[in-house]
């Protein structure tokens, strides 16, 4: 049986291809988007344009809301929970 599928099902194989390919594509994509590194960068440069004056309080605030905010979702989306 098991031979005799994979013959019929044959042509589908480029399918099964593509699917995967954008099953890895999705993956990677996620992986970025979820991942903390970049946005405790920006929370480390929001501070160091604060302390070098190129910023004032209530833009840093605003700007550091975003940021922390962003964290939580990475850190829900990590524990499997919705934003």
């Amino acid at each position: 049986m098991g031979l005799f599928t994979q013959i019929v099902t044959l042509p589908l194989a480029p399918v099964r291809g593509v699917g995967w390919v954008v099953d890895r594509v999705l993956e990677a994509a996620e992986n970025e988007y979820y991942d903390p590194a970049p946005v405790h960068r920006d929370l480390a440069e929001l501070e160091r344009q604060l302390l070098a004056g190129e910023i004032d309080e209530e833009t840093f605030d605003r700007r550091e809301d975003e940021l922390l905010d962003r964290l939580d979702e990475i850190r829900a989306h990590g524990q499997g929970g919705q934003p």
